[in-house]
């Protein structure tokens, strides 16, 4: 039948990306649990968090380059496999915190090869309905985000640490199982001698484009301090506004239903004509929604604004996402989302520790106002520049392919 293909592709490629954000957050919640109690050690679990997250930035360049290299269907096979053994073995291995680091750096490599493998995917399957099949792709990821850690914590708290990561490593043969099943292919990117070996690929094609580096420019900065109000949020919630554990678990899933309303109902109205402007105004709509609250301390504002903010939250991350996809050529995409992906986790460690160094400094209050603050102000500067240069938006998407 028509169209029965691309649906049943952006389906599995969808269902793959929920379930490996869902298996990403299941390993870490039940490990740091473990690592809390074996060691007592915080550094025990900066580190075990370090050796999850930090090859997606410090292998960026190798990374995509492998992706683009080979065929990203098979490569997200293999590394989905590869990750269901390592998960598996870590759950033999949890009387060893020197085993747990290895095998930890281990995913780490593999989560750096596999996002960049789905993301190459996706504007091939997506074909025609890029803005659209990337909102169910974020929808998906939130709802992973979300169902992780209460997922997590069940089982660890029922079943042991061992229990939650042999679910975990089920998760990984779930998404490589997914991965057999497409029926989209997407070829290696090799377009002669001269490309070989060219890892930085990634990174200069995102800022060579003067109108995709303004917003990837104003996406970075908005990000340093937006995730620092990670480590002030709890304290402004609780102390500044008073709120109790309800109301905080509220206000907080106001933020993630606003997130999935943005991927899935906003993001798809956005013409292809406008999607830096979008981006960026997204960007300062979600300043807006984390630091309004510190204006008038009201609970019932501050989750109406934090509603809004995960809106602009959520539509911004898929417009950033096809924007890549539209104005990067397809050949280094895996290159182009692991830099991507490697700038974004760079600029979210380093202000998960600023943060609490602010909170400390200037108080959670402050701390939140400026998280909100300086990232307006940092999408008015981008439309200005965006608005002076008079860059070109991509092209529309074309039309689908007939079956």
């Amino acid at each position: 039948m028509p169209g029965e293909k691309p649906d049943r592709d952006v389906r599995l490629i969808v269902g793959a990306v929920g379930i490996s954000a869902l298996g990403d957050i299941l390993l870490w919640v039940p490990l740091t649990l473990h690592l809390e109690e074996m060691t007592g050690s915080a550094l025990a679990v900066a580190a075990m968090m370090f050796c999850l997250w930090g090859p997606i930035v410090l292998l960026a360049p190798l990374s995509g380059l492998i992706v683009d290299r080979g065929e990203a269907r098979r490569i997200l096979i293999v590394a989905s496999v590869a990750q269901a053994v390592v998960a598996a073995g870590l759950a033999f291995a949890l009387d060893s915190l020197p085993a747990i680091l290895i095998l930890s750096a281990l995913l780490g490599i593999g989560f750096s090869i596999a996002q960049p493998a789905e993301f190459a995917l996706v504007p091939v399957i997506g074909r025609g309905r890029l803005t659209q099949v990337n909102g169910y792709v974020e929808a998906a990821r939130y709802a992973g985000m979300t169902a992780g850690p209460l997922i997590g914590g069940s089982l660890a708290a029922v079943g042991g640490t061992e229990v939650a990561l042999a679910v975990n490593a089920a998760t990984f043969a779930v998404v490589a199982i997914a991965g057999t099943l497409l029926r989209t292919r997407r070829a290696p990117g090799v377009d002669g001698a001269e490309e070989i070996g060219r890892a930085r690929d990634g990174i200069v094609y995102l800022f060579r484009d003067r109108m995709l580096a303004v917003v990837l420019v104003v996406v970075f900065v908005s990000l340093l301090f937006m995730s620092a109000s990670v480590t002030a949020e709890v304290f402004f919630l609780k102390q500044d506004l008073g709120v109790g554990d309800f109301l905080y678990g509220a206000i907080f899933a106001s933020w993630m239903i606003g997130m999935v309303v943005g991927a899935l109902v906003i993001s798809r109205r956005i013409a292809a004509t406008s999607l830096a402007a979008a981006t960026l105004v997204a960007i300062a709509i979600q300043g807006a929604g984390l630091g309004a609250p510190t204006i008038w301390l009201v609970a019932g504002f501050a989750a109406a604004m934090w509603f809004i903010g995960g809106i602009a939250h959520g539509t911004k991350n898929v417009l950033a996402r096809t924007l890549i996809q539209e104005r990067v050529p397809e050949h280094v995409h895996g290159r182009a989302f692991a830099a991507y992906n490697g700038m974004r986790n760079g600029a979210e460690l380093f202000a998960l520790a600023a943060g609490g160094l602010l909170v400390a400094a200037i108080g959670a209050r402050e701390t939140l106002a400026l998280a909100g603050g300086i990232p307006i102000l940092a999408a008015i500067v981008g439309l200005l520049v965006y608005r002076r240069r008079g860059e070109p938006e991509p092209r529309a998407e074309p039309e689908p392919e007939p079956a």
